[in-house]
């Protein structure tokens, strides 16, 4: 009797186990996805349909911010948010580029909880480590999110925690937040890995010198070529604008490297691009979903470089197969043929 009794409560066991794993995947599976890329924006990230979007203007001590933020929220379940922050402007005089990103985390920090709770949710942030999207610095840290109880309500909401990912561009702060009340690994990765920013542009790729008077070599310094004229000081603007001037005025045709440009979503823009295959082996077993694939397009438009970002691992390597064999018309910037890098999605539906 004791035997069978200790049996049955090893399959019990067993069953517990399973139920939680088919409850893990499926999370994943059952959410719908889409790649969203508001207008005016310089990213894109794949997020549970349905998402809100919500910009103003927010006054940080002596600066005035742009922000607009993104968010999907499940019923019951986890967050999806993305927000953007400008109106810090470089000004390496004044501060680092260190600085500045301390400023908009900060900033960030105070304008966050609102978007999701009401007056009174604080933010608490706690540094994982650094992080580099594209080229871009950034860091990771853990999110907590908690706000005191409304004096109606008998108790306060229930905590949110997470993970918020950072990264300063020349032109923008991103944040990208994933919260829950439980822990999701798996949908975490999904959401993250999907965010996608332009890649930072060295200076030292961006302009070689040439041998040209000594005024225009000076006036094309890698400090110039990182400062975004939109964010440059109003005393600067003017010399920001005839550096560039100079440094293009002096370029020929091949004095000069452009890095990859973003292109977004770009399965709209391919010449041929075929369908995966859709395995049987990963169908059986009910893989399905949406695969999103980065990918780096050469100056004649064809691929040279393929990365499953998300979606089922099982579809991945069709996924990869496919974006290999796309092909696109050259992307031309100022007249020349510049390398694009951007997402190809494939959908896979049972």
């Amino acid at each position: 009797m004791k035997y069978f009794a200790a049996k049955v409560s090893l399959f019990a066991l067993l069953l517990l186990a399973f139920t939680s794993i088919l409850s893990a995947q499926s999370s994943v599976k059952t959410i719908e996805w889409e790649i969203v890329r508001p207008d005016g924006e310089d990213f894109s990230v794949e997020m549970p349909k349905g998402s809100t979007a919500q910009s103003g203007k927010e006054t940080y001590h002596k600066f005035e911010l742009n922000t607009s933020t993104y968010i999907s929220k499940l019923p019951g379940g986890p967050l999806f948010a993305v927000v953007t922050l400008s109106g810090i402007k470089s000004n390496p005089a004044m501060y680092s580029e260190m600085e500045r990103l301390n400023s908009y985390v900060d900033a960030f920090k105070n304008l966050f909880p609102t978007r999701i709770r009401p007056k009174g949710a604080v933010a608490k942030l706690t540094l994982v480590g650094n992080k580099v999207l594209q080229g871009n610095q950034g860091r990771e840290y853990s999110l907590t999110v908690r706000s005191s109880p409304p004096a109606n309500a008998a108790a306060p909401e229930p905590e949110l925690s997470g993970t918020a990912q950072v990264f300063a561009t020349r032109k923008r702060f991103y944040a990208v937040v994933f919260l829950n009340n439980k822990k999701d690994d798996d949908l975490q990765e999904q959401f993250l890995s999907s965010f996608l920013i332009p890649e930072k542009i060295a200076p030292s790729e961006t302009v070689e010198a040439q041998p040209a008077p000594e005024p225009r070599v000076q006036k094309a310094k890698p400090e110039n070529a990182d400062t975004p004229a939109a964010e440059a000081t109003a005393a600067d603007a003017p010399a920001a604008g005839t550096a560039a001037n100079a440094g293009e005025a002096n370029d020929t045709p091949h004095s000069k490297k452009r890095g990859p440009v973003s292109g977004g979503v770009l399965n709209g823009k391919a010449l041929y691009l075929p369908q995966p295959e859709y395995p049987a082996a990963a169908k059986a077993a009910g893989a399905s979903g949406t695969v999103v694939v980065r990918v780096t397009i050469d100056e004649q438009g064809n691929v040279i470089s393929v990365t499953a970002v998300s979606g089922p691992p099982s579809l991945h390597q069709v996924s990869l197969n496919a974006a290999s064999l796309a092909k696109f018309s050259p992307t031309l910037l100022v007249g020349e043929p510049v390398q694009v890098i951007g997402i190809l999605t494939f959908n896979f539906v049972r």
